[in-house]
């Protein structure tokens, strides 16, 4: 899924800058980012899945401050609401905090 090329990060969508920040000399962001990449390669082999195209949404993986992995979720407006249509359905119209 990320492969050695990843250009496919910014087919069509701008996620430049998603990853910014000060790195924390001593902080371990290898381990964390490697267990990102794990869970955004398996969100994403799901969303091809579901009939997603990941130019159109996608799973990126990342690390906050501390190191720990991080997974953000990056789309077009129309796929992230076609992705919310797929969660309700899945969940049966329950979402919403409790």
């Amino acid at each position: 899924m990320t492969g050695s090329d990843e250009d496919w990060l910014r087919d069509g969508l701008d996620i430049e800058g998603v990853d910014c920040g000060l790195w924390v000399p001593g902080v371990d962001y290898i381990a964390g980012w490697r267990a990102a990449r794990d869970a955004a390669d398996r969100l994403n082999r799901a969303l091809l899945g579901a009939g997603f195209e990941l130019s159109q949404v996608r799973a990126i993986a990342s690390t906050d401050e501390r190191g720990r992995g991080v997974v953000r979720v990056a789309g077009r407006l129309e796929a992230a609401n076609r992705l919310a249509l797929l969660l309700e359905a899945a969940t049966g119209g329950q979402g919403g905090a409790a």
